[in-house]
């Protein structure tokens, strides 16, 4: 079981728990007709996350408006995904203006998303030594997992160390990257190595132990991790 340090900086992924809230609360309205729903979500979560943590730093970060440098680098980088709903974009100045009410902190940093943000000060606030605290539902933040960054999901009640990681996704928090390479990553429309699957990926990774052993042999370790392939011609 997980041991939450006392006293973490928390950073929320608001634009994860934005859209999950979304879909999970009903569409309630307020007396103006407004939707209200997602807010509810969102709102009752950052109220649980603080009284239960505690914390004295915090912050809630939300994805900016506009492109990233994701979409420079592959066009059809989440392109797949349908517009947002008008009843939820309606809600996100809202939010941002409680979450501004409730005195925390709120970050959204244009040509990135709330991800990078997250992991900039994760990794930051853990080179002065301080515990850190993610609240999301995002998987690729998997990869920032240390004995010092713990992932918590409240809307699964899910907590992830670094062996946590290890058993939910058969590869450690350092090779998550490299995991998700290989496999690819539908949600973001993000294609993986033709073949290759969640179990072909977890096996190359735990015996070659990254992609830069593979490449640096690509033909002899595909051979020796995968002969009935090669001798299949494929």
């Amino acid at each position: 079981m997980v041991q939450i340090p006392e006293n973490p900086l928390i950073l929320v992924d608001g634009s994860s728990y934005l859209y999950r809230a979304y879909h999970a609360f009903p569409p309630l309205t307020n007396s103006a007709g407004e939707p209200t729903g997602a807010m509810y979500g969102v709102l009752n979560m950052l109220r649980s996350l603080i009284m239960q943590y505690q914390p004295t730093h915090a912050a809630v970060v939300f994805d900016a408006k506009g492109k990233t440098f994701r979409d420079e680098l592959f066009e059809h980088y989440k392109s797949h995904r349908p517009p947002m709903p008008d009843d939820l974009r309606a809600q996100i100045e809202p939010l941002h203006a409680m979450v501004k009410a409730m005195g925390l902190p709120l970050l959204a940093v244009s040509g990135v998303e709330a991800d990078d943000v997250i992991g900039t000060l994760a990794r930051e606030a853990e080179k002065v030594g301080r515990p850190v605290l993610i609240s999301t539902g995002d998987k690729d933040m998997a990869q920032l997992v240390t004995p010092n960054i713990t992932l918590i999901n409240t809307m699964t009640n899910t907590i992830l160390g670094p062996d946590e990681v290890v058993n939910k996704y058969g590869v450690p928090p350092e090779l998550i990257i490299d995991f998700l390479a290989l496999m690819g990553d539908s949600s973001d429309n993000i294609p993986g190595v033709p073949g290759v699957g969640e179990k072909t990926a977890q096996a190359l990774l735990q015996g070659l132990g990254g992609l830069d052993t593979l490449y640096a042999e690509p033909e002899k370790n595909c051979r020796s991790h995968f002969p009935r392939r090669q001798n299949d011609g494929r």
